[in-house]
């Protein structure tokens, strides 16, 4: 295309790009806007409905727009604008399909019932010329073509045969084509003689002389006025953002892209020379992997693909040749290392730049101007980052990622607390999506810098939110990224909840976010003021319903109870007040004690016997009275699986419990033991390889006695008084109607 630019040397390029993008065409001059890059598109009211229009360096609309600004000739956008299509997307019902050709060659028939789709013109000629990989067959006949004498000539005359096979376009494909020769008529009208016009294949045929005359059906300068009239349009704004090659690719979901962006810009920078240049490329990967990659294999991995191409009759090795070569000689059939030549090079991760005073909205500003400060540069690459939150630049960075998280622009990924210790620290994992562009555009309207925007977004969640826990998390977040203007709002919207909420399980939830806020709001140097009343009074509320919750609860429901229970747990001993722990433990000692659920009775168990509140003694006749032949087996599995919740370490220095449950399952009928076995099951695969391989040889070293044991287990009960039940034998006679025996 640039050949054949240089040979026609025209007076302005007219190039199939929205109208309304025309404005921010002259940055591309910019030694500092360099691709990948992506022109964007949006709505001044609504921006996440931003259209994006990506380039690589090897993109025809890209190539042609360098030329035209390096030799200073006009360049025009002729595409329907984007403020005429986003306006159409909102009406109620646009006309679908109609003929490609002019509405008066139609029949109402034809309209209606005819089949109407739109197939990708460059497929049909691939697999007429027997290719099934269609980048395959446009890469041998264009890419690596030297000679374009008479190429786009043929391209023409091949689309338009196509267009006669396919002869029906959608009415927004109609809509384009109008209004781009429009715009040709209007550059000619103005007096250019020579226009170079830069379009997909596809449109060509109705762009030529004759349709730009006016004299091909369908084509006609009224027919193109009639169809622009009177179209709704909004007001939109252009910009450009980075872009990555990555998101060029079809997996990305751009429909438009190519399997191997990466290979096509390496062609475009290396065209002579392309396979023995990507043979190295591929071996210096693999070397930065310490991977075996030697000159010798390289040698003969270039041999092996030459040798491919004369057999499949091609000019020079393709991408396909190349990496079976690669894959045979450097990776030794092993398709590892190839898969990760192809996520580095065939797709590629680099991130291309716009210049800094690029048209961009106050807040995307802010966020690069926090980018420099905090030496947090943006890269696909994914990076991980330990912050040590003593020091202010670590903070600073934490604040950042947390309030770029609650404005829903997830820049970094909370991984864990490092090794040190976890109060100071914060590992993040950090890898920048160019979409992130929309997101904060998105973001823009709660304010014009990240503190603004954050407050106010944040002020806004609070009040619309109902549910305690959920509040309890957000002030977690508000405080992580130093939001001091929403603390006061989200404390007196927990407080106002708090004082209304009756679902326990929710303020049990609650707990333990405020917990964490309280014991470790100095360390990140954040006011927890007044956070304590509200804490103590929710565990209170927590430690006075809670009976009346576990009462008749079904087998989820218990387990939701179970699970908020142990964080209210964590959360007790993470504050250590005494004066709220003693009430919790006395009411975890009057749950397992009572009839309440299998599973939440051994939890409780579990956790006083943790704390060293109950002993042997306690422990024995809490698991004989729920173990006991009359209970429910179902609820017996129940009562094990909550007990069993935990390290498993503890549980294997009580000995006791190990032979009361093995005396249990003694018990148990077949029938029964077989429908216990799953929820046994279910409860010991809970627990690590290691700590089961544990109890396995305890187990082992309690068999040879377990009979034993056992019996002794259930026979430690006091002797039968026989004369004292003998007085009961004539109630129950009467009570049965049978005669009692003397």
């Amino acid at each position: 295309m640039r050949d054949a630019l240089e040979a026609l040397q025209p007076d302005v390029v007219v190039i199939e790009m929205p109208a309304d993008v025309e404005s921010a065409l002259p940055l591309a001059r910019e030694a500092t806007l360099q691709p990948p890059v992506a022109l964007l598109v949006y709505p001044n009211d609504e921006p996440r409905r931003a259209t994006i229009y990506p380039f690589a360096v090897f993109s025809p609309e890209w190539q042609a727009l360098q030329w035209g600004l390096s030799h200073n000739v006009p360049v025009r956008a002729m595409d329907l604008p984007m403020s005429h299509r986003l306006a159409l997307d909102q009406m109620p019902q646009l006309p679908t399909e109609l003929p490609f050709k002019s509405e008066d060659s139609a029949t109402p028939e034809q309209k209606l019932d005819e089949p109407t789709w739109r197939t990708d013109p460059l497929a049909l000629l691939a697999e007429a010329a027997g290719y099934h990989d269609h980048e395959l067959w446009w890469e041998e006949l264009i890419e690596r073509r030297q000679d374009a004498n008479g190429l786009f000539a043929a391209i023409l005359d091949a689309m338009r045969a196509v267009r006669e096979e396919v002869p029906f376009a959608s009415e927004r494909d109609l809509l384009r084509e109008a209004f781009m020769r429009k715009t040709i008529r209007g550059v000619l009208k103005a007096g250019f003689q020579r226009v170079a016009v830069i379009c997909g294949a596809w449109h060509a045929p109705v762009l030529d002389e004759t349709a730009i005359a006016g004299k091909r059906p369908g084509c006609r300068i009224k027919e193109d006025n009639d169809r622009l009239k009177k179209l709704p349009k909004i007001k939109t704004i252009p910009t450009w953002i980075p872009w990555t090659h990555g998101r060029l690719a079809y997996r990305s979901g751009y429909g438009a892209g190519v399997h191997s962006p990466g290979w096509y810009a390496h062609l475009w920078a290396s065209s002579s020379d392309a396979p023995t240049r990507w043979l190295v490329d591929a071996g210096r990967l693999l070397r930065e992997q310490d991977l075996s990659a030697s000159s010798a294999s390289l040698i003969e991995a270039s041999r092996l693909a030459d040798a491919l191409a004369a057999l499949r009759d091609r000019r020079a090795p393709g991408l396909q040749e190349l990496n079976e070569a690669i894959l045979t000689v450097m990776c030794q059939g092993e398709s590892a290392p190839l898969r990760l030549i192809r996520r580095r090079l065939e797709l590629g991760d680099r991130l291309g730049s716009v210049p800094a005073d690029a048209p961009a909205v106050p807040l995307d500003c802010d966020v690069k101007r926090l980018q420099t400060s905090l030496r947090l540069k943006p890269s696909p690459h994914a990076k991980m980052i330990d912050l040590d939150l003593r020091t202010e630049n670590g903070r600073e960075r934490s604040w950042l990622l947390h309030r770029l998280n609650l404005l829903g622009i997830a820049w970094g990924t909370r991984t864990g607390d490092g090794s040190n210790t976890s109060t100071f620290h914060e590992v993040w994992n950090l890898q920048w999506d160019p979409e992130f562009a929309i997101a904060i555009i998105e973001a823009n309207v709660w304010g014009n810098t990240v503190v603004e925007a954050t407050s106010a977004k944040v002020t806004d969640l609070a009040l619309k939110t109902t549910v305690l826990s959920d509040l309890t998390k957000l002030l977690d977040s508000v405080l992580l990224a130093q939001l001091a203007e929403a603390v006061p709002v989200v404390m007196q919207r927990i407080q106002a909840t708090a004082a209304v909420a009756t679902d326990v399980v929710h303020l049990m939830e609650a707990v333990l976010p405020l917990a964490r806020i309280q014991r470790y709001g100095d360390v990140r140097q954040t006011d927890t003021q007044g956070l304590e009343p509200i804490l103590v009074g929710i565990v209170e509320r927590v430690v006075a319903g809670l009976p009346t919750a576990c009462t008749s609860v079904d087998d989820d429901a218990a387990a939701r109870l179970v699970e908020a229970m142990a964080q209210v747990q964590s959360a007790l001993d993470l504050l250590q007040w005494p004066f709220l722990a003693d009430d919790w433990r006395e009411r975890l000692r009057s749950l397992a004690e009572g009839s309440m659920h299998g599973l939440i009775r051994g939890w409780c168990c579990r956790s006083l016997l943790e704390q060293g509140l109950i002993d042997a003694g306690e422990l024995d006749g809490l698991t004989r009275r729920a173990l006991s032949r009359g209970v429910d087996p179902a609820q017996a599995a129940a009562w094990i699986t909550g007990l069993l919740r935990g390290s498993g370490l503890l549980l294997l220095h009580q000995d006791l419990v190990w032979l009361v449950m093995d005396a249990w399952l003694s018990d148990l009928s077949d029938e029964t033991f077989m429908a216990t076995l799953p929820l046994l099951r279910r409860a010991f695969s809970e627990f690590s390889p290691a700590e089961r391989r544990q109890m396995g040889s305890k187990l082992k070293r309690l068999q040879p006695d377990t009979v034993e044991s056992a019996r002794s287990v259930r026979d430690e009960r006091p002797a039968l008084n026989s004369a004292r039940a003998a007085l009961v034998l004539p109630v129950l006679a009467q009570i049965l109607g049978v005669r009692h025996a003397d």
